[in-house]
């Protein structure tokens, strides 16, 4: 029988391994979320234990040793091995009243009935206000987009402007540890203690993301039209950005290389209906800066290069393998172009399909659990067979998906294991 690492890298690596490796938690886009996590708890009959909301901004809950036995999960999160003493976290109330603990770095500031996050030590002014939860929503959203009306070419600031994007402030453990001299020795020593504790395929979140950024600091909207209309200064831009990334990638993977198994990136670069930006747009601004990254990691660290990309990005998969990506997450299924039988019969030699496994816009949130069962049978009879093929529902589970529904998807992976 294989272990957990051993079954995941004998997927990636297209191997047919002993049973399908499940990801439940392994990054922030295969969790769950806090309220969704307290309520599957419940249901199991387990109460040991607080709800720890470790990905503050999607509020998902770290899933406890107990659970990830319980459903065979065979992936870790790198930052399992950080922010491990009371300390660490401070108490805090989840939408719906449930008590749980959130990041001690992470200050929210009610205001009439509103989560508010302001830039650090920078006052609690609207000029310097980030982040909002609404009452009654689930989320926080970003306020501040620090180069919307930015108009100049001098991206020396880039630092500056980033520290003022929740996605960056409001970031989940081993943050807020830095890459100082003092960070890096920390980083090295989390990821040697986590590695040395566990048999499962350890997954090490480093981001990179291009377009994403450009959408942070200049708004979506805006950032679109700058690469059609300002192309030049676009790509300015993006060199600045992908210094800034070179530089942070190997310090990372000095410290943790050689101890994760999998390297994160991240870029949702995908729409319902179809991608973003043309293919020969993605081509010139954004195919060689991921090739330039994805191969800079390989060559530093052994590691395998996965990218999280949510919705249709079929068109751009031949270029995502030209440049050397060897996984694609979480494979949003219901977009255009994403059929689970088309992407293994085209890709699954080339890319191992990470996801994909239940529908979470349709089937997990509103399917009885036969329906959910048989979702994940037929989906992991089509990616499965011959490897390359590691399950995950498409992206979260989300804060109102029934408990039963959890339980339905998860022991339908490997039958043969519940059984």
């Amino acid at each position: 029988m294989m272990t957990s690492r051993e079954r995941v890298m004998a997927a990636i690596e297209h191997r047919e391994p002993d049973r399908v490796p499940v990801d439940l938690g392994g990054h922030r886009s295969s969790g769950i979320m806090a309220i969704a996590y307290h309520k599957l708890k419940q249901y199991l009959g387990i109460s040991s234990g607080n709800i720890y909301v470790y990905d503050f901004v999607q509020q998902l809950a770290i899933v406890e040793p107990l659970i990830l036995e319980r459903f065979g999960v065979d992936t870790v999160e790198l930052g399992r091995g950080f922010a491990l003493g009371p300390k660490d976290w401070r108490d805090w109330v989840l939408p719906d009243g449930t008590p749980c603990k959130i990041p001690s770095f992470i200050h929210p500031v009610q205001v009439n009935g509103d989560w508010h996050i302001y830039a650090s030590d920078e006052g609690q002014s609207p000029a310097n206000l980030i982040a909002v939860q609404k009452k009654g929503s689930l989320y926080f959203e970003q306020t501040c987009f620090p180069w919307l009306t930015y108009t100049g070419d001098d991206f020396s600031n880039l630092r500056d402007a980033m520290d003022q994007v929740m996605w960056a402030t409001l970031g989940s453990p081993p943050a807020p540890i830095g890459f100082d001299d003092d960070g890096l020795a920390r980083l090295a020593a989390g990821a040697k203690a986590l590695r040395a504790s566990t048999d499962r395929a350890v997954i090490g979140l480093f981001g990179g993301n291009l377009m994403e950024w450009g959408q942070f600091l200049f708004r979506m909207d805006n950032f679109l039209m700058l690469l059609a209309g300002e192309p030049r200064r676009m790509h300015k831009f993006l060199d600045t950005l992908v210094a800034y990334h070179l530089d942070n990638l190997k310090k990372f993977l000095s410290a943790v290389g050689p101890y994760i198994d999998i390297l994160l990136f991240g870029d949702d670069l995908g729409m319902q209906h179809g991608p973003q930006i043309s293919s020969r747009m993605y081509r010139a601004f954004f195919f060689p800066r991921h090739k330039l990254l994805w191969q800079t990691a390989k060559r530093l660290a052994d590691v395998k290069v996965m990218l999280h990309s949510c919705g249709s990005v079929a068109a751009y998969i031949p270029m995502f393998i030209e440049a050397g990506l060897d996984i694609l997450q979480p494979l949003q299924t219901s977009a255009r172009d994403m059929e689970p039988a088309t992407l293994k019969r085209e890709f699954g030699k080339d890319l191992c399909l990470w996801g994909g496994a239940c529908d979470t816009q349709h089937v997990l949130p509103c399917g009885t659990p036969e329906e959910v069962a048989a979702d994940v049978r037929q989906r992991v009879a089509t990616f499965a067979p011959g490897g390359g093929f590691v399950f995950q529902q498409v992206h979260n589970i989300m804060a109102d998906v029934p408990p039963e529904n959890v339980v339905a998807m998860l022991d339908a992976v490997n039958p043969v294991e519940q059984s």
